[in-house]
């Protein structure tokens, strides 16, 4: 933006700045008003240009959505909080199993491919979808379906006989993805 555009906006913001600071701190929690202001500005900010001539409504209706969404996020915390309070406790066996069982599924890995691991991390870790892939990895989204279908097949091919297999150390899975990679 040039300098005329952030005069403006400045001017602006000193002259409706107090307005909105009121309209939020009936709203909320005087520790939360310093936040709400800053997206309010900063929504403003981004949008520049579709603010109308007479902005102070413009800004109360920006206010209005910031206090929404902090609301519904603050309703989520919560029912995610009461839906975890009525959780049983962990038993103290379960994390031994779980640790057994990405011990396996990390020895499976290492024993796949650079290409398979990569293909796999982008949709597992990234949570992209294959047309995503194609273009992170310069490929059509047809071969990319088709190169995940077939690294799901060998890590499952791999995790077979691991749960066969007596438990390893830590650093014989280390020392196996060495192996692998050579």
């Amino acid at each position: 933006m040039d300098s005329t555009i952030e005069e403006q906006f400045t001017a602006m913001y000193r002259c409706h700045r107090v307005a909105v600071e009121r309209y939020v701190l009936r709203r909320v929690q005087a520790e939360d008003v310093g936040d709400v202001l800053a997206e309010v500005f900063l929504t403003a900010w981004r949008r520049y240009e579709q603010i109308p001539a007479d902005p102070l409504p413009w800004l109360y209706g920006v206010a209005r959505r910031v206090l929404a969404n902090d609301r519904r996020a603050a309703r989520r915390r919560k029912d995610l909080s009461d839906r975890l309070a009525v959780q049983p406790p962990p038993r103290a066996d379960a994390h031994a199993e779980d640790v057994v069982g990405l011990t396996d599924v990390a020895r499976a890995f290492s024993r796949l491919s650079s290409q398979d691991q990569e293909v796999l991390r982008l949709c597992l870790w990234e949570e992209l979808t294959p047309s995503e892939i194609a273009q992170v990895v310069g490929q059509a989204q047809i071969a990319v379906r088709v190169r995940l279908h077939r690294a799901r097949q060998r890590l499952q091919k791999h995790l077979r006989p691991i749960s066969q297999l007596p438990p390893a150390s830590p650093v014989g899975i280390q020392q196996e993805a060495k192996d692998a990679r050579r």
